[in-house]
């Protein structure tokens, strides 16, 4: 085979390949990437049919051809017909790149014969299937197709080929799975072809490519019913927050923080999630959990100091897919509670006009006032609240008042304070009592 030394510059533009055109049978013109050398695929419906034309600017026109080879080497063409400025040559039924120097411009494209790797499929089977991916038997063929870049590089042409079945999708807003019709792209479908597992029952078809699409030479075929069995879900948590002025925050990244922490735990499940289970844990590994429920949706308040793991679980029936979720991380601070001895109610708003505890973790909680004859001026069941310096709706005279405090943390630490309540400058209303002493 003689070499030829292909070392020119090839023109790259919109209307190199307009210059060539085929007849004698139908074609589809593919725009290969800029890498390749080429400025066209020509797809043949039945290249032995057909003729490849060209259109000269100049009256030195040179053919060549080439193969898996390459550019490199490219063997002078025989059998061209020159009709003035028009020259043509048979395509031939084999696959073959082609050179056209017309002066000093090179025309490069390759033709593929579409006859040798037309559609054929006739079937779709379900072949196999585990938790990620399902197989799909193909009837017939749909093969890869193959084409050489000017410097003998090995190309695949896709095909176009589209594969649509059901699945189900995640939606954030209503957080559920619900049931899309998705596409899948192949470039050739020949034997088996795997997918994605549809995570709900479906059938799958499978399209005629773009070119027997186009020409009306084929058909699409759909799959005999797949039962899935692939599990997924997608889990929340949201904690409720509140917004007590007088709790110590705890410094934390995720879950978690001052006691009692409620947070609500939500999983979104897919069709083949029969078995469904939370789990709440001392270590992260979960050997040791403590406490499991089987509904989907949960609120667990954590009212003990120290980290504990939340995860969510799934399995279809027969066990064999299993879902296993994120873990989320809970970290529960140790108690605090500590006691102001002095404010000033009604005297300047929001500013250390309420008498209030400065608390973290504290899961139950009662605190009594009292004046200094025992009268009890006020009750508080909740660290978060605080007194406002008043005795059925008046503000009580300045002095010395006295709380007596009975808390839990959520580390059980148990607190018994009492202490001096000092009310300075009062805002007295010129009727106010002490509940009928005078103080």
């Amino acid at each position: 085979m003689k070499k030829v030394l292909f070392a020119s510059i090839i023109l790259f533009s919109a209307t190199a390949s307009a210059q060539v055109d085929i007849s004698g049978s139908r074609f589809m013109q593919i725009s290969p990437a800029a890498s390749t050398g080429l400025q066209a695929v020509y797809v043949i419906e039945n290249s032995a049919d057909a003729t490849i034309e060209y259109t000269a600017s100049t009256s030195s026109v040179q053919w060549q051809r080439f193969s898996n080879l390459g550019g490199g080497y490219a063997e002078p063409v025989t059998g061209v017909v020159r009709d003035g400025n028009k020259w043509s040559v048979g395509a031939g039924a084999s696959d073959m790149g082609y050179i056209i120097t017309d002066g000093s411009r090179q025309t490069c494209f390759w033709v593929v014969n579409y006859a040798s790797c037309q559609w054929t499929v006739s079937g779709l089977t379900i072949a196999e299937s585990d938790c990620d991916r399902v197989w799909l038997g193909v009837d017939g063929s749909a093969p890869e197709m193959i084409y050489y870049s000017i410097n003998g590089h090995r190309e695949t042409l896709d095909r176009a080929i589209e594969v649509d079945y059901r699945t189900l999708t995640y939606d954030s807003e209503s957080h559920t799975y619900v049931q899309t019709e998705v596409t899948e792209n192949l470039e050739y479908a020949d034997g088996r072809i795997n997918l994605p597992v549809p995570l709900c029952d479906t059938d799958f078809t499978i399209n005629p490519d773009k070119f027997a699409s186009a020409w009306g030479i084929g058909r699409a075929v759909s799959s005999p019913s797949f039962q899935t069995s692939a599990v997924q879900a997608q889990t929340t948590a949201t904690q409720t927050v509140r917004e007590s002025d007088n709790e110590q925050k705890v410094e934390s990244e995720g879950l978690g923080g001052s006691a009692p922490c409620e947070i609500e735990f939500s999983a979104a499940v897919t069709d083949a999630a029969i078995y469904r289970r939370w789990e709440i844990a001392s270590t992260p590994d979960f050997v040791d959990t403590y406490l499991t429920f089987d509904q989907l949706d949960f609120t667990y308040t954590f009212t003990e100091a120290g980290t504990c793991y939340v995860r969510f679980m799934a399995n279809n029936a027969a066990g064999s897919c299993e879902y296993l979720g994120d873990t989320y991380t809970v970290a529960i601070g140790e108690s605090r509670l500590e006691c102001p001895n002095a404010f000033s109610p009604g005297t300047s708003e929001g500013v250390n006009d309420e008498w209030k505890v400065s608390y973290r973790s504290i899961i139950s909680f009662d605190c009594q006032i009292f004046n200094r004859w025992g009268q009890k001026m006020a009750t508080l069941t909740d660290p978060s609240q605080g007194w406002d310096g008043k005795y059925n709706g008046k503000f009580v005279k300045s002095g010395v008042y006295f709380y007596v405090i009975k808390a839990t943390g959520s580390d059980g630490k148990e607190y018994k304070l009492s202490g001096d309540i000092n009310i300075i400058s009062s805002r007295q209303n010129p009727n106010s009592t002490t509940g009928g002493g005078v103080q």
